[in-house]
């Protein structure tokens, strides 16, 4: 089969080829771009000074491998529930509850311990 530009001189074909790569890779820019305006990870989320004193605070507790951020709003319904908003740290101290149930992690928010759903969680 003939290819499209098998009649240019190699120059210009390495030409097409290299323009058409930027535009794929300016396309591709915008694009990423685009999409982390759209969603921000919960990864990135700026923390308020309050907040990174409290972090800094259950680090020099529990150890940074015990650090989890919550990946959504948490209602607390039960006795010892915790009540937490998307993004906040929180330190693990038992990933299990009173009756054994590892669905439920006993949590520290920096201050106020609690339950909160173990699926909620993620490491920090």
């Amino acid at each position: 089969p003939q290819l499209p530009h098998g009649h240019m001189p190699l120059p210009s074909f390495w030409k097409v080829v290299e323009d058409s790569l930027q535009q794929s890779g300016a396309q591709l820019r915008a694009f990423c771009q685009a999409f982390e305006t759209v969603t921000p990870s919960p990864g990135t989320q700026a923390l308020t000074p309050a907040e990174e004193r409290k972090v800094l605070s259950l680090v020099s507790k529990h150890g940074p491998d015990k650090l989890y951020q919550v990946t959504s709003n948490i209602s607390g319904s039960r006795d010892l529930d915790l009540t937490l908003l998307r993004g906040q740290i929180v330190a693990l101290l038992q990933n299990a509850d009173t009756k054994g149930n590892t669905s439920r992690w006993l949590v520290d928010a920096g201050g106020p311990r609690g339950f909160v759903p173990a699926a909620k969680l993620r490491p920090y």
